[in-house]
């Protein structure tokens, strides 16, 4: 598989509690947390990528924007899926999207789009870069 725009990759997650700002401490509302959207949005963007890296290669998020748009509630099946839309040798820049499926007997059966965004990724050698990791501040 060739590292080049166009690569996708899907995430999808039924809010649980566990999921909340309530339980990740950004908020005190029992929906879906915005960094725990980030999260999702970031491992959608791995994912597609990860395929295409050389042995011993990884990508770490360096740079994200997220509109967070509307609340997801527990239960919710919430879908985010990430593309990469430009590589600059190792820099990598994905769009993302994010929207949870209408519960069952919902007023409209509309899926409702609750977040979009652009994430940026760089290629590490993996134990490169946790061996720095380690040894900061040094």
């Amino acid at each position: 598989m060739a590292l080049a725009p166009g690569l996708r990759s899907v995430v999808r997650i039924v809010v649980a509690g566990t999921d909340t700002a309530v339980a990740m401490g950004s908020g005190d509302v029992p929906v879906l947390a915005t960094p725990r959207l980030l999260a999702l949005a970031e491992a959608a963007a791995a994912a597609s990528v990860g395929p295409a890296l050389e042995p011993g290669q990884t990508s770490v998020g360096t740079s994200a924007v997220l509109e967070h748009k509307r609340p997801s509630p527990l239960g919710a099946e919430v879908v985010v899926e990430a593309e990469l839309t430009e590589v600059d040798g190792r820099r990598l820049v994905f769009g993302f999207t994010a929207w949870y499926k209408r519960l069952p007997g919902a007023p409209d059966d509309h899926d409702t789009v609750v977040g979009a965004g652009t994430l940026e990724r760089v290629i590490v050698d993996r134990d490169r870069f946790v061996s720095q990791a380690a040894s900061w501040p040094g």
